[in-house]
C-alpha cells in the first residue's frame, strides 16, 4: 500500500489556487474570495485523514469510473505525485476549493490515507 509521501507532493502548484479561486468565486464575493487564496497561499500545509476530509465536505464521493478520478488514479500508479488539497471552512461545512477528485482517488485508494491539505 502506497503512503501519502509515495502519493502527494508536499505543496501545491500554481495553478491550483486560481482553480481554486474560480470555484470560490461562486460562494463568496471578489473581495472574500481574494482574501481566502492568499490565506491558503500562506497556510502551511497539514495532514488530515482523508476519510474525515469527505465527510468534512458533505460530497458524494465520485466512482472510480468518473474520468477526473480514473486519471488521478492512473497518475498514482505511474508514480506521478498529487498536489494537496485546498480546504476552506465554511458555515458547520468543509469546502474542498480544489482538489476534489484528488480526495476521491485517495479515498478509492484508501480511506485512512493522510492527505496533505492547506486548511483556512
Amino acid at each position: 500500500m502506497k503512503k501519502t509521501n509515495d502519493i502527494f507532493k508536499k505543496n501545491p502548484e500554481k495553478h491550483d489556487f486560481p482553480a481554486a479561486q474560480d470555484y470560490l468565486e461562486l460562494i463568496y464575493d471578489e473581495q472574500k474570495t481574494v482574501e481566502l487564496i492568499k490565506k491558503l497561499t500562506a497556510a502551511k500545509t497539514i495532514y488530515k485523514k482523508c476519510k474525515d476530509v469527505f465527510r468534512a465536505s458533505e460530497l458524494p464521493l465520485l466512482p472510480r469510473e468518473n474520468k477526473y478520478v480514473q486519471e488521478d488514479l492512473q497518475k498514482v500508479k505511474k508514480g506521478i505525485k498529487l498536489s494537496p488539497i485546498l480546504l476552506v471552512r465554511g458555515n458547520n461545512k468543509l469546502i474542498i476549493a480544489d482538489g476534489y477528485h484528488r480526495m476521491c482517488a485517495s479515498y478509492l485508494l484508501n480511506e485512512d490515507l493522510e492527505l496533505p491539505c492547506r486548511l483556512i
